[in-house]
């Protein structure tokens, strides 16, 4: 199990790298665009309907591939601020109607409006980031491994008190103010310690809001990612499955690699183009 996990992380990482800092940024929303494709066609079967889940896909993917489009060819026809709207009306969206679906442990509220706001906010992102910099879009994503790692270490050896138990009994307090301590540690390491051309994610943040609220800017993203993560386990609760799929050998899904992405890489690009 742990070799399979091994060899088709290697895997992405040798389609996701390359595109991602060698390409064009076209070929990475491409590729992108592909990854989260699939992630629509398992929210529609964690939904209760293929139908439903492959019409969110041709969805998004008609959405995507006009994007790049319009972007590459006609970008007079985007809008500035319409980055900017996408995703403040996918997180407005995500914090409405979260709780009310963590409590009930099952998929309330407008379920497909809720999926497709949210994986189109997040596609949007992941493009819009690696137009700015690879760096800037690795960087931020990393911020969400960074947590899910720190959680994971501090849950397990310090872990008493369920965070959500009707949810996702492995989670646990002490894990997630574990992950949030690693990712402020390792922002203000990164900003005194790399290239300042690298363009860090939360070098930028720290910058831009002071130490102070920076560190809660990073708090409030940790936060974020971990009711991404609850949120796929509670739709999976609710059918009673372990992974999304098994489309990624040892891994499951592709739902289940980037749930805690889904909400925080659009909060990541807000950010970022209302503190420039």
């Amino acid at each position: 199990m742990l070799l399979t996990r091994i060899i088709t992380a290697l895997a992405l990482l040798g389609v996701l790298l390359p595109a991602m800092f060698f390409a064009p940024p076209w070929v990475w929303g491409g590729v992108s665009l592909l990854f989260l494709v699939q992630g629509a066609l398992e929210w529609g079967r964690l939904l209760g309907s293929r139908r439903g889940g492959a019409g969110l896909a041709v969805a998004l993917a008609i959405f995507g591939l006009g994007w790049i489009l319009m972007e590459s060819l006609v970008p007079a026809l985007i809008h500035p601020q319409a980055p900017a709207m996408i995703c403040g009306a996918a997180l407005a969206s995500w914090l409405l109607f979260m709780p009310a679906v963590l409590r009930a442990v099952r998929p309330v509220g407008p379920r497909w409006w809720l999926a497709g706001i949210s994986l189109a906010a997040c596609w949007l992102s992941l493009f819009e980031l690696r137009e700015r910099s690879a760096f800037l879009l690795l960087s931020a994503m990393a911020v969400v491994w960074v947590a899910d790692i720190g959680a994971y270490a501090g849950g397990r050896w310090l872990g008493r008190r369920k965070l959500a138990p009707r949810v996702s009994p492995g989670k646990t307090w002490e894990g997630a103010l574990a992950g949030g301590a690693a990712v402020c540690v390792l922002a203000f390491a990164a900003r005194s310690s790399l290239p300042p051309d690298w363009q860090i994610w939360s070098t930028h943040l720290l910058g831009r809001l002071g130490d102070f609220f920076g560190l809660l800017g990073l708090i409030g993203f940790v936060a974020l990612s971990i009711t991404g993560d609850l949120f796929e386990s509670a739709l999976k609760r609710a059918v009673g499955v372990k992974d999304s799929s098994q489309v990624l050998p040892g891994h499951g899904g592709v739902l289940d690699r980037i749930d805690a992405l889904i909400p925080t890489m659009p909060l990541a690009l807000l950010l970022l183009l209302l503190l420039p």
